[in-house]
């Protein structure tokens, strides 16, 4: 069982589980003169509860009238109540019921006492053996459902867990008793004297449900949001906290929870001792012209005079900013260099310069600004030269220079890893080219094979050549492949390849096959 919050809600659920350890005991008069006071404790709290609740709808209405955004929240007051005696009255209905079935009451002593106290065949037979007591179960669980339509979307699955309506629909299957289902595990074989406060509970969760939904209806409202302050400090909120020499600091002191002019709250506020005008939100502005690179610092105080008391207190605090000078940073995505016929990276940083004050250009080269402000390079040969970014901006100018080199020598591979060396006879006939891989480049290019010379070395004969164009075996290197048997050497030479900026074709050299 989950220990609430709310005193009441706690001495509530305490009531209920003594009523509870009570049921475990032998059932002799002192005990049922003891649900009695925990019956007539739940009324009076429920009595409580529907004064407290009496007053809440009218403020809300009231409160609503602020703005037509409130209305929402308005309209459902009458909803929430209407479900709140619809439940109640459910459940009144059952217990009169009850009371009707067991002889009404009688008077002990000189007071009104159930005729059926201790009578628990009506109440077995109504609540478990009619069914009344599943009604009831399904009844309370929709009128919680229901009291959770009256709470925005958005709130519903945190305020689930406020609602006090709750059925435990899990002991009763645990239970080493074996009931048969949770009205028979709540009031089988339970006295008419033991269950009427068992009513007083489930009305006391529905009232409260009412409660619950009301103040979050009040809330929406703004009843429950007015806030007293009594605790004050001042803040320094500056446009920038680091700035460049020359430029001007500039910075809002306030009091937070600030009061404006039209308020009886007189509040001043100084920086270093000089005051400062204060606007009609409360807030005051700081200025300095930041002559010198460092950190600074500054004390703000801001006086609160208390119309009440006639009183004036201050409230100092201490603050900084740091002072800077402009800076550019370049630096290429990838690594120091600048390669032939690829795009290449690069980011250039300005520190306290507006982008669009800042100019790049580039000598042996050409740069381009991409949307998310980066930029790509490219280069021409021939490799060697150096190429050089240039950034201006005002008070600075600043060049980097780069490497320009052409895109490393791939691998030639037959197939898309065989690089030589022993091979099976059938897995050598089946490989259809040769493939050029850029190991370890981060940079998008692409080689293309440009054509190569295959060798047939067989024993004891003379060797056999095959020039081939492209990449793919193709003609007499194709047939001169399916010749392959084991024993066979096979040497792809003059392997010619072509990459992304070369002016013609370079040489990977070859590969030399063992066929098995």
């Amino acid at each position: 069982m989950s220990i609430p919050k709310e005193p009441r809600q706690l001495m509530i659920t305490i009531m209920y589980l003594v009523l509870t350890a009570l049921l475990a005991l032998n059932v002799s008069a002192e005990i049922f003169n003891a649900f009695d006071m925990v019956d007539k404790g739940l009324v009076k709290a429920n009595d409580a509860l529907d004064a407290s609740n009496a007053s809440i709808p009218a403020q809300i209405k009231k409160s609503a009238e602020k703005g037509a955004q409130f209305k929402t929240y308005a309209d459902r007051v009458d909803q929430v109540i209407a479900t709140s005696k619809e439940g109640s009255d459910f459940l009144n209905e059952i217990k009169d019921y009850l009371v009707e079935k067991g002889g009404g009451y009688i008077e002990v002593n000189g007071l009104q006492q159930l005729k059926a106290l201790r009578d628990y065949d009506v109440t077995t037979r109504l609540l478990v053996d009619e069914g009344k007591g599943e009604e009831l179960k399904a009844k309370m669980m929709a009128l919680k459902d229901k009291f959770l339509t009256y709470v925005d979307k958005e709130d519903q699955a945190t305020f689930a867990s406020n609602l006090p309506i709750n059925i435990d629909d899990v002991s009763w299957q645990k239970s080493t008793n074996r009931k048969a289902s949770w009205s028979d595990y709540t009031f089988g074989h339970m006295p008419l004297g033991a269950v009427m406060p068992i009513f007083s509970k489930f009305t006391n969760d529905i009232k409260s449900s009412e409660a619950t939904v009301l103040n979050y209806l009040a809330g929406k409202v703004g009843l429950t949001e007015e806030v007293v302050l009594d605790q004050f400090r001042v803040v320094s909120s500056p446009k920038k906290s680091y700035v460049i020499k020359g430029e001007k600091f500039e910075t809002e002191v306030f009091l937070s929870a600030s009061a404006g002019k039209s308020s009886n709250t007189g509040i001043k506020i100084s920086v270093n001792g000089a005051n400062l005008p204060v606007d009609e939100n409360g807030a005051a502005k700081y200025s300095a012209t930041a002559n010198e690179v460092g950190i600074k610092k500054y004390k703000a105080i801001a006086s609160v005079f208390n119309p009440v008391t006639k009183e004036t207190k201050s409230y100092p605090a201490d603050f900084e900013y740091e002072v800077g000078e402009r800076s550019v940073t370049i630096s290429a995505t990838k690594m120091n260099v600048f390669y032939i016929g690829v795009d290449n990276p690069v980011e250039v940083s300005a520190a306290g310069i507006p982008s669009a004050q800042v100019k790049v250009s580039m000598d042996n080269g050409n740069i381009s600004k991409n949307s998310d402000g980066t930029y790509n390079v490219t280069v021409s040969g021939p490799p060697g030269r150096e190429a050089k970014i240039n950034v201006s901006a005002p008070g600075v100018a600043y060049s980097k220079g780069y490497r320009i080199k052409r895109i490393p020598d791939p691998v030639p591979t037959l197939g898309p890893k065989e690089r030589g060396g022993k091979i099976g006879n059938g897995t050598f006939k089946g490989l259809g080219g040769l493939v050029p891989t850029l190991e370890g480049f981060d940079f998008d290019a692409r080689c293309n094979i440009g054509g190569f010379v295959m060798v047939r070395i067989a024993k004891r004969q003379d060797p056999e050549f095959a020039p081939n164009q492209g990449a793919k075996i193709a003609g007499q290197a194709a047939t001169l492949q399916n010749k392959a048997v084991p024993g066979d050497k096979y040497f792809f030479q003059d392997i010619k390849c072509k990459c992304p900026g070369d002016p013609a074709e370079r040489n990977l050299g070859q590969l030399v096959f063992d066929i098995q």
